[in-house]
This record gives C-alpha cells, structure tokens and sequence, in this order.
C-alpha cells in the first residue's frame, strides 16, 4: 500500500480553492440578487413608502379645518417626500392641488397625474367605484409612459370620512446607473479579492499545512508498520495535542496490535456467531407460536364446550372434525418443520433413481381429483409422454404436491389449472400456472421464506403452513434445479427445470 501525499490534492491547493470558490460564489451571488431583485425591492419599498405617506396624510387631513390648512398640508408633505397629492371630491371633480412650483419635474407630475385621474374617473363604472371606497385600502400603479422614460407610482386611497379620493403620485427614478456603479465596484473588489486569497492560502501553508504534513508522514510510516519516527510539532494549540497524542499512541500501539487484532477477530466472529444464532431463534419461536397459536386456541376452546356438553348430535361431531383437524394441521406443521430442519442442515440424502416425471404429475393430480372437481376448477395438461429424469422420487413428489396445493389454494373460483412440460435446449421446463389474482411485485422474492404467505387464509382441505414453498426451495436446490415464479396475464405460474 503506498500511502503518501500527493500534491494535486494538497491542503495549500485546497484551502485555495476553498476560498477561491467562496468569495466567488459570494460576489456571484451578490451580483445577481442584486441585478434579479434590486428593482424589484426599489419599487416595493417605494409603493409601501407611498401608501405610507397617503395614509398619514388622510389623518392630518381629516383633522384640518381650512382649505388653506390644507393646502399647506399639502405642500408640507410633497416637500418632504417628494410627491403631488390631488383630492376628488365625492363627485370625482377636482377638490384641492397645490399649485405646482416653477420646477420641471413637479410641472411634469402635475400634468401625468391629472392625465391618469382624468383616466381612472371615466373607466371605474359607479359599482367599482363603490367596492374601492367600501375597501379602505389604498392601492398602488405602477405607470410606464414610454420605454425611454421615467416611470411613475400612483397612491389612490378613499377617505370615507369625508367622502372624497386621495391621489398621490412619485416618480421611479431609473436606477440602472446605480447597479452599474454596484458592478464596478464589485469588479474592484473581486480583484482585491483574488490577492487576498492568496495571502490567506500563504497563511494557510505556514500555519496549518507545515505541521499536518509532518504529522502526515508520522501517520504514514505507522500504517505501514514502521514506529520509529516521532513528531517534531511543538506548538501549544490543537495541532500540537495532536503530534503529541500520535507519538504517544505510537509507543504503544507496536507492542498492543498484534494481539488487539486476534482478541478483536475472535470477539467479531464470535458475537456475529451468537447473533446469527439469536435472531434464527427469535424467527424461530415467533414463526412457530403464530402458527400454533390458531389450533391450540381452537382445540381448547372446542375441547372445554364438549367437557361441559355444549354442543350435541351432529353439531358435537362437527367440533370433534374440527379438533382432529386442527391436530393434524399441527401435526403436518411439525413435520414440516423437521423436514425443512433437515433439508436446510443438508445432512439428508437423495435417493436418487430414473423415472418418468409425467407420471409422478399424473399421480399427484389425481389425489386432489375430488378437491378440484369440488372448486369446479379445469385442468389443462399439456405434458411430454415418457420424459425420464434421474432424481429423488419422494422429495419430487413433495415439489409438486407444493406446486399443485399452492395454485389449489390461490386459483379463482370455476378458475383453471395450467400444466405444461417444455423440452427446450435439452432441458426440462416443469410450470404450474393458475388463474387469480397476481402476487404483488414487491413480494415474489418473499414467497420461499419460511411461514411466509401472500394471504393468510387457512384452507381446511389444502393445508397450508407457510413451510411449502421453503422445502421446495431446499430440495431443488439439492438436486441443482433452477426453478422460480413469475406473474402472468392469466395469474402465477412456478416452475423448475430439470
């Protein structure tokens, strides 16, 4: 292993970058909220400033007593924020405006103005009108004359207190030379930004990355094994702690290793062991109590009604059906339990021998003839006369009464029963397919579990422990059969290939 340091990935480079990165993400970013939402935030803050300022001024207003009150009001307010205020009367005429001064941009206002609520009053019908007053709410335009001039805002607000309308006009300054001088000014800064950066990361050099390098090669000679080299930082702050923790963790660690690394590889293996063992005990015990939990449940509660005759005649000897019923159901319960024991702990053998599949699928379909004839369920047989196989006769017996009891169970009523044999490429295709419902996705990996199942009914004539499908499983692969199950237009189909 060649540990070293490689100086395309050196801190002094990194830091550089680092800080090269912030400051221009930094100056990128302020550039363009500035250039994106500057003149919006302008404009904001001038309409809220304006409707400020037209409702302060209905307050003063509403308080004056004189025409020439008001119109020195008036003046007072567009003298000190730069506006022209016009008042309507209740018939929208013309009330009260103070008379314009000899400058061009009021002169300029007080033609704009009037030009808009010569405007507003013929366009708002009577019933809008009416809606405006009963709001209260001033409200804000924002007017563009013409692209190559200045913009204006317009504060129009009803004062219900003397039936009248407040209008309140400010010009919107261009302030395009001003994000222009905000972007010189950032060119500026972004030079000296860049010297700065490279007195930071020279700062940097000497004070961080001098000393971690000495500790690097300390570092490295260790995790090559090699404790004969010692730090040489002295400084008193954490770098320093830090060659000194290594120097000391360096006289200590050549003589513990050897033997931390086997007390550490036993204890790993040992505790994984023991929790292997423990959670196959927990799936264990908690599989098996669920499964017996129904019958015994039954077979007490069944038992204690015959103790006290509850039940008599025919209804007596349908509940001792039940109990015995509910006993062989443990009963296959447990035999399938050992018999998956010793499949999954391989200690059984194959007894293997040649013989004709077909039949073995023939006989075991005519052991479910009367369940089939009782569902209405069809077969379909589509099988290879005289296909002889070199397997386990039992265990492959077990593998299709599963196949077959499991499409029993699943198949939709007055459903079918596919049951094909394919020669394909000098290899067997076994599938049993039946008509229903299909198995969700998410749990076809699921189904060779143990205790597994799609749903969890409890059919009284075709079994099901949840153990099927796992000894399945366990004695195809015993014999290195491929097998699987896979979703169809029709419902599900399993199948091996022997």
């Amino acid at each position: 292993m060649n540990i070293g340091i490689n100086k395309k990935k050196s801190i002094t480079k990194k830091l550089f970058i680092i800080s090269a990165l912030m400051f221009a993400l930094f100056i990128g970013t302020t550039l363009i909220i500035q250039t994106v939402f500057f003149q919006k935030f302008y404009v904001s803050k001038k309409k809220s400033g304006l409707k400020t300022n037209i409702e302060k001024f209905k307050v003063d207003y509403n308080k004056s007593s004189s025409d020439e009150r008001t119109i020195q009001l008036i003046e007072e307010y567009e003298e000190t924020y730069n506006i022209k205020i016009v008042i309507l009367d209740s018939s929208n005429g013309l009330k009260l405006i103070a008379k314009p001064t000899k400058n061009k941009a009021d002169i300029t206002r007080v033609r704009e103005i009037t030009e808009f609520i010569k405007q507003w009053v013929e366009e708002i019908t009577p019933r809008n009108l009416k809606k405006f007053k009963k709001n209260k709410n001033a409200v804000t335009i924002v007017t563009q004359r013409k692209p190559d001039k200045t913009g204006n805002i317009i504060a129009i607000s009803p004062n219900n207190e003397r039936d009248e309308i407040v209008f309140a006009i400010t010009s919107l300054q261009p302030i395009n030379e001003a994000v222009s001088v905000i972007e010189e000014l950032y060119g500026y800064f972004s030079i000296g930004a860049v010297f700065f950066i490279i007195i930071l990361a020279f700062i940097y050099s000497n004070m961080i990355t001098k000393p971690l390098i000495k500790i690097n090669n300390v570092a490295t000679k260790m995790a090559r094994l090699d404790f004969s080299e010692k730090c040489t930082v002295k400084s008193e702050d954490e770098i320093g702690n830090v060659a000194s923790s290594l120097n000391f963790l360096s006289e200590n660690l050549n003589e513990a290793l050897t033997s931390l690394k086997d007390a550490n590889a036993k204890l790993e293996k040992d505790i994984e062991k023991e929790r292997k063992l423990e959670k196959a005990r927990r799936e264990f015990v908690a599989a098996v109590s669920h499964e017996l939990k129904t019958p015994i449940s039954l077979i007490d509660g069944y038992a204690m009604g015959l103790k006290d005759n509850i039940f008599e005649g025919e209804e007596k000897d349908y509940y001792l059906d039940i109990i015995i019923d509910e006993g062989k159901k443990m009963a296959s319960l447990v035999n399938d339990m050992l018999d998956l024991s010793n499949l999954e702990s391989g200690s059984f053998k194959l007894t293997r021998e040649e013989f004709d599949i077909c039949n073995l699928i023939k006989f075991t379909l005519k052991k479910y003839r009367n369940i089939i004839e009782e569902k209405g369920v069809k077969i379909e047989l589509s099988l290879l006369e005289n296909t002889m196989v070199y397997a386990d006769w039992n265990r492959m017996e077990q593998v299709i009464t599963n196949f077959i009891t499991n499409a029993l169970r699943h198949v939709n009523k007055n459903g079918t029963l596919y049951v094909n044999m394919v020669n394909k490429d000098d290899k067997i295709f076994i599938d049993i397919e039946n008509t229903g419902l299909s198995i969700p996705e998410e749990e076809l990996f699921k189904i060779w579990d143990r205790f597994y199942k799609v749903d969890k009914s409890r059919n009284r004539k075709l079994g099901g422990t949840g153990l099927g499908l796992s000894i399945v499983k366990n004695i195809l692969e015993a014999h290195n059969y491929s097998y699987g199950v896979k979703n169809t237009d029709r419902g599900v189909k399993f199948y091996f290939v022997v």
